[in-house]
């Protein structure tokens, strides 16, 4: 059942869930405290009443004290200082017959002098200490009022006898406590003292408990209530739209929810927005990517298809060696030109699955782009008479942040399109410098045909390629990865005719790093 609530509730359901057990478990523990709070109160009163008990018995038994309404009454007097403390002491004979109460006597405001002898003491007649004693009856519960002799003589024959004897009444919106003892003498019971107390405060303390206790539980049911609304309000319903933002671009719906409300945020769910959404959109990006790539791919691979149809059935048909060498050539030329497309194609796969991985780090740009001439002019000197030739502006801070790889890669690439318009014994020119802004700039210059094309972003596109006379020879990929690359490290790449001389020029724009 529980694990069912975990699974199937909200996060705020599962909050208030937990506060109410919490809270059903901190009020049966308040309850039991409550209820164990007023026995404790009156165990410490009647222990109090006990010691008092036993003190006056041992001073009865001390002057040998008679339980008749005279000694009793003397005694009283001279222990006046012992029942100051208490509301009424009261004393019975053994047969339940009231010989002293403090309620019936009235002491003489002069009786609390030391410096006086004599002490004068007013004994109420017997119809008027008879008619206090009846209004002092005690409310044992149902309504009943009895009498303190009900009492006594209950606790007579009751199992208590003996050991002293507490009990509770309230009457008049006043709570008061009764303790009971009886009292022997040579292992003869001679006679009971019964002492009541009013027991105000223990009602006042256990009130005082209880308003506390529902002030508190007020209080932190508030708090609870305002903390599950800012958590609704705040975290919740944000975190809900993000998921129905989620599922909308699973779904591909066209209509999406609006998170930018979202993503102003400065806290860690405005940062999460921009990083799902950031992620989202590149997501998006490259899966339009793969599938425009995939859908020009299909476009390019089926001009040599179809070049390959056509000259399978021809050469079944044709006997003549000449035509059959040519549609021999032929099909070996499109086998290549479809390789090439799905090689090249496979490498920019992986190199999109490289990118993910690598990191960006400050380089150089010098001793990579030397490494790479200097390996390019190993190859193409001897094959070809062909030299790439490096310098730069003096300046020797060419650092950015980078991929030291794909720096290379740019390079290389950019040579190969370089050679592959020059002929034999030419130059190929590099050079690095810093511009006004403080921008390294890379220049390219060979000194073949130039570009014909009057925008010559289109150079940059995916299977571009102007050459007429080496058609199938290349993908047309070669300058579409530089572009890809000069786009990850944030640069900017453009397609120049060479001013001074016939020739292009290629020129990439790094920030410093």
């Amino acid at each position: 059942m529980f694990n069912y609530l975990q699974k199937n509730l909200s996060i705020l359901k599962k909050f208030l869930f937990i506060n109410l057990i919490f809270f059903s478990i901190l009020g049966l523990f308040t309850f039991l405290y409550l209820k164990n709070v007023q026995p404790n109160l009156i165990k410490n009163k009647s222990s109090n009443h006990i010691k008092i008990i036993n003190n006056t018995i041992d001073n009865l038994e001390r002057l040998e004290i008679q339980f008749n309404e005279e000694d009793i009454r003397k005694f009283l007097f001279s222990t006046r200082f012992i029942f100051q403390s208490l509301d009424r002491v009261i004393f019975f004979d053994n047969q339940l017959d009231l010989v002293g109460d403090t309620d019936t006597l009235d002491l003489d405001p002069r009786s609390f002098s030391s410096r006086l002898d004599i002490v004068e003491l007013e004994v109420l007649n017997e119809e008027k200490s008879k008619e206090i004693t009846e209004k002092k009856n005690i409310n044992i519960g149902n309504d009943n009022l009895v009498s303190l002799q009900d009492i006594l003589f209950n606790y007579a024959g009751s199992k208590n006898f003996g050991t002293p004897f507490t009990f509770t009444q309230e009457e008049f919106n006043n709570f008061k406590l009764t303790t009971i003892k009886n009292v022997f003498r040579n292992d003869v019971n001679i006679g009971y003292v019964a002492i009541t107390e009013n027991a105000n405060d223990i009602r006042a303390a256990i009130d005082e408990r209880k308003t506390f206790v529902i002030r508190t539980a007020f209080a932190v049911g508030i708090v609870i209530l305002i903390f599950s609304f800012v958590l609704n309000r705040y975290f919740l319903k944000p975190i809900q739209n993000l998921v129905i933002y989620t599922n909308k671009i699973k779904n591909k719906e066209h209509k999406k929810i609006n998170i930018d409300n979202l993503k102003v945020r400065n806290d860690e769910l405005g940062l999460l927005s921009k990083s799902l959404d950031d992620m989202t959109l590149e997501l998006q990006k490259r899966i339009s990517h793969a599938e425009n790539f995939s859908t020009d791919l299909v476009h390019e691979i089926r001009n040599p298809l179809a070049s390959l149809k056509s000259a399978s059935e021809i050469l079944s048909e044709t006997k003549e060696t000449d035509e059959r060498l040519k549609l021999i050539n032929i099909l070996s030329h499109d086998v290549q030109r479809i390789e090439r497309l799905i090689t090249d194609y496979s490498q920019i796969l992986k190199d999109e699955v490289a990118l993910s991985k690598e990191k960006f780090r400050k380089i150089d740009l010098i001793p990579i782009i030397k490494s790479v001439v200097d390996d390019y002019n190993n190859i193409y000197q001897t094959k070809r008479g062909i030299t790439i030739s490096f310098s730069n502006d003096g300046n020797k801070n060419y650092q950015i942040n980078g991929i030291e790889n794909r720096i290379e890669q740019i390079i290389a690439n950019l040579l190969d399109n370089a050679i592959s318009f020059s002929e034999d014994n030419k130059t190929i020119e590099i050079k690095i410098s810093q511009n006004s802004k403080k921008q390294i700039i890379i220049n390219i210059f060979d000194e073949g045909p130039g570009f014909k094309e009057k925008d010559t972003t289109k150079i940059f596109k995916r299977f571009y390629s102007n050459r007429p006379d080496k058609f199938g020879q290349h993908s047309g990929l070669g300058l579409n990865i530089v572009k890809n690359l000069t786009d990850l490290h944030n640069a900017s790449i453009n397609a120049l005719n060479r001013t001074d001389k016939r020739g292009a020029n290629l020129e990439i724009i790094f920030s410093r790093a």
